[in-house]
């Protein structure tokens, strides 16, 4: 029989696992609540955009740098991290500054850790949108994270894109391997999997946590956890085809529809004109026709000596 644990035991247990988990926490700070993230007033131009070593704007220097590892703006010299030897003196603005990072554009103090560190957990290392492709360096606005698919967005595409991201690429919630019902979702493949073809030999499935996505070792979500929906096909989608340009590939569709109605007006056009050359043919023999009847009814008709028979100048004879 194993021996009982006492109280004390139990306790060390339980604060041992709190430190555990608060350790993992530290290592994963969301992306929003990052220094090197953080959002920064420009002392100039008095324009929101991300934490930067210069403004996007106007490139000017900001007063208060803001470390993009500790969000610290003034070094107080309490340990010997330092690089900088500077005892007894509080520095602020660029003497506290030690380096710039090539990823996130911001500044980072003349700590050794944050020196040392930075570089190599940067968060937005390769921080590319997803939709507009744009990095860092290419927009002024901060970086976020698609809370189902877990891609980078700029701040110009994240409403948006996460309005439409839980929409698969299927037309039911079938798994893609066979034809059961897909209990789990992966929201970067856009795909459902049942629990026999979820299962990787490439990806090994943590404990404690759902299983990671076959094709592209992304975590999986429940699918009756999620307000999940599939790819509906509306009118004029079917005529788009893969190739069609515009929004939501309705450009086709209109052209085919414009070019049927010109081709009315053009047919309409033709028979209009025919017509025409018809009642102008009508016209013409109609008044052949007329002069030829009023020829026939005045032929045998007869005036005497008229003017135009020659006679202008003539004088009855006298008897």
């Amino acid at each position: 029989m194993p021996k009982k644990k006492t109280g004390a035991r139990k306790k060390a247990e339980n604060r041992r696992e709190r430190e555990k988990q608060i350790r993992a926490s530290r290592a994963n700070i969301d992306l929003a609540k990052h220094p090197c993230n953080a959002s920064m007033e420009c002392d100039k131009c008095q324009r929101r955009q991300k934490n930067r070593a210069f403004c996007y704007f106007c490139n000017s220097v900001q007063k208060l740098p803001i470390c993009a590892q500790c969000g610290k703006t003034k070094c107080m010299m309490k340990s010997s991290d330092c690089v900088i030897k500077h005892a007894g003196v509080y520095s602020t603005g660029l003497a506290m500054v030690g380096a710039i990072c090539d990823f996130c554009e911001a500044w980072v103090c003349h700590g050794r850790k944050c020196l040392s560190t930075h570089a190599c957990v940067c968060p937005l290392a390769d921080a590319e949108c997803i939709e507009c492709e744009r990095g860092v360096w290419d927009h002024g606005g901060r970086i976020f994270a698609c809370s189902f698919c877990h891609n980078f967005l700029c701040e110009d595409d994240q409403f948006e894109h996460q309005a439409s991201c839980q929409v698969l690429e299927a037309e039911t919630f079938k798994c893609v391997s066979c034809n059961r019902l897909g209990q789990h979702s992966c929201l970067r493949c856009k795909a459902c999997f049942c629990d026999d073809h979820v299962r990787s030999k490439v990806f090994k499935q943590e404990k404690g946590k759902e299983p990671p996505c076959p094709k592209c070792g992304h975590e999986t979500q429940q699918t009756k956890d999620l307000s999940m929906s599939t790819r509906s096909l509306k009118f004029g989608r079917q005529t788009g085809g893969e190739d069609a340009d515009g929004a939501s590939g309705y450009d086709a569709y209109w052209k085919n529809l414009s070019s049927g109605k010109a081709g009315d007006a053009v047919d309409r056009e033709d028979e209009y004109d025919e017509y025409e050359a018809e009642d102008d043919e009508d016209d013409d023999e109609g008044r052949k026709d007329s002069d030829t009847e009023t020829t026939d009814v005045f032929s045998n008709l007869n005036l005497g000596r008229t003017y135009a028979s020659g006679y202008a100048h003539y004088e009855e004879p006298e008897d």
